[in-house]
């Protein structure tokens, strides 16, 4: 990536990671398009990305259907008030229920807002198990990423 180092790059995306509040979750639909929605984020320990869905959302109907995902993070503002020149990671991966005590008050403290609707039934937190990402980090810095770049051992 010009002007930027390896591992500049992976401070990026992994600050994203951990720093993004909501995101475009895409998966796909029954006849196999692409389906995109708005979802909010937060991360485990290690950076994975925790989402609190709703089984009546069509974006959870796909992912039963095919788990295969991907997430757009982007930074906010962008440099000079440009969204298109910060940093923005697409990531791909899987998705699957997380019944983990932890990961879901985490996903709590990030958006005390869905405090309000966490509890209902038909809501279930999910992590998606990232395998790569491409990280855009401004016009001409772009790189892809492994998961041992993105994810760590431990949080």
């Amino acid at each position: 990536m010009a002007g930027q180092t390896p591992g500049e790059a992976v401070r990026i995306a992994r600050r994203l990671l951990k720093l993004a509040a909501s995101g475009t979750l895409a998966t796909l639909g029954e006849d196999g398009a692409p389906f995109a929605s708005l979802v909010t984020v937060a991360a485990t320990p290690a950076g994975e990305p925790l989402l609190l869905l709703s089984d009546l959302a069509l974006h959870t109907r796909n992912l039963k259907r095919d788990p295969r995902v991907s997430l757009l993070l982007a930074a906010p503002g962008g440099e000079g008030g440009d969204p298109l020149a910060g940093a923005r990671l697409s990531l791909s991966g899987t998705i699957a229920p997380d019944d983990d005590d932890g990961n879901r008050r985490r996903f709590l403290r990030r958006h005390k807002e869905a405090a309000g609707y966490a509890g209902f039934g038909d809501f279930h937190l999910y992590r998606i198990s990232v395998t790569g990402g491409h990280l855009v980090a401004g016009f001409g810095r772009i790189v892809e990423l492994g998961r041992n770049a993105l994810i760590t051992s431990a949080g």
